[in-house]
């Protein structure tokens, strides 16, 4: 059979299989599970309503799954494999999870009676798997999951614009830095910049620069973080913080290779240990450079997250940033932090 594409999970008939094909394409998915949507999903992508017929089969008859309550099912595994060994199918999705694989494998053999198409859906979909992309050891297919984007050419390109927007931003902000040093120096007694350990590229702890905000500086096992009217924070500081100008030493770690311009933002190593163990995926964030701005910060989760709902929701847009990074998103994201991300209410 032609194949032509490859949808993420599993290869589909082409769109133009139509000029072999005169009769619709009767397909089955066996399966009301959120694998089995997407392939629902993708195949609609591929063919229009005409020239295809969808129908789910499913031996459970309680579906949990609120997505999935209103799929409509066409009966169970024994009438999709009746209709199958009358010729009455083309295709056959299996779209189990992994915890059916005996079934599954009871399956292949049952349909291996039958002239039906049939492919097997990896049921990736029941765990929280961050696919990068499909990899060929010799004639074994892979799928790279928990990976960074930025191997290969992709931390080259990756590390090309961090110097050459690293070093313009360093320059632009050369004379910010120099009147904030003379302010910091002025407004309160201590040095410039603070130096705090964070973790970095693939968990290892790494020295992240800012201008000193507070009176009291802490890099210790237990971190508090800075909340509203915190007594902590200098007035010059809490004009700092809330501006975004204290974190402009950082452009100098992006320039040193420890962090990048675009990326999830660095948390102590004090509240790493404590989410790490809270929110799930936590420590997947450091599969890349820490960055300066990221796809949190530009949508809203910025500054302090005093509730574990707002790490949750900070933690996903990291992945999501992991999952779809490209150049033009980093750009998309330096131009919305101007308008979005250095100055918010969460910002103090």
């Amino acid at each position: 059979m032609l194949r032509c594409r490859f949808h993420q999970y599993v290869s589909h008939p082409c769109r133009n299989q139509s000029l072999f094909f005169k009769s619709k394409r009767r397909v089955a998915i066996l399966g009301i599970t959120p694998a089995g949507l997407a392939i629902l999903q993708e195949l609609h992508k591929e063919f229009s309503a005409e020239g295809i017929d969808i129908r789910f089969f499913e031996d459970r008859t309680v579906q949990r799954d609120s997505r999935l309550i209103n799929i409509e099912k066409s009966g169970n595994s024994r009438d999709l494999l009746a209709l199958a060994k009358k010729g009455e199918v083309d295709e056959v999705y299996i779209a189990l999870p992994m915890v059916a694989q005996q079934r599954i494998r009871q399956f292949l053999n049952e349909f291996s009676d039958t002239t039906v198409d049939v492919f097997l859906v990896p049921d990736l979909f029941s765990y929280s798997a961050h696919i990068s992309q499909l990899r060929m050891f010799g004639n074994i297919q892979t799928i790279s999951i928990f990976t960074s984007p930025f191997d290969g050419e992709g931390a080259v390109l990756k590390r090309i614009e961090d110097i050459i927007l690293g070093l313009f931003f360093t320059l632009l902000s050369l004379p910010a830095m120099l009147i904030v040093a003379i302010g910091i120096k002025l407004t309160s007694p201590g040095p410039v910049l603070f130096k705090q350990n964070r973790y970095g590229l693939n968990g290892k702890q790494i020295q992240v620069w800012k201008f000193r905000t507070m009176r009291v500086m802490e890099n210790s096992a237990v971190v508090t973080q800075a909340t509203r009217n915190d007594p902590r924070i200098t007035k010059f500081g809490a004009f700092l913080r809330k501006t975004s100008l204290d974190e402009l030493p950082q452009f100098i770690n992006v320039l040193q290779g420890r962090m990048s311009i675009v990326g999830p933002r660095p948390h102590a190593v004090a509240h790493n240990e404590q989410y790490r163990v809270l929110v799930e995926n936590y420590m997947i964030r450091h599969k890349v450079k820490p960055g300066i701005t990221g796809l949190a910060q530009i949508n809203g989760f910025r500054g302090e997250t005093d509730t574990l709902d707002k790490m949750e929701k900070r933690i996903q847009f990291d992945l999501q940033y992991i999952q779809s990074w490209s150049l033009l998103l980093d750009l998309k994201i330096i131009f919305l932090t101007f308008f979005r991300g250095f100055v918010g209410k969460n910002a103090f």
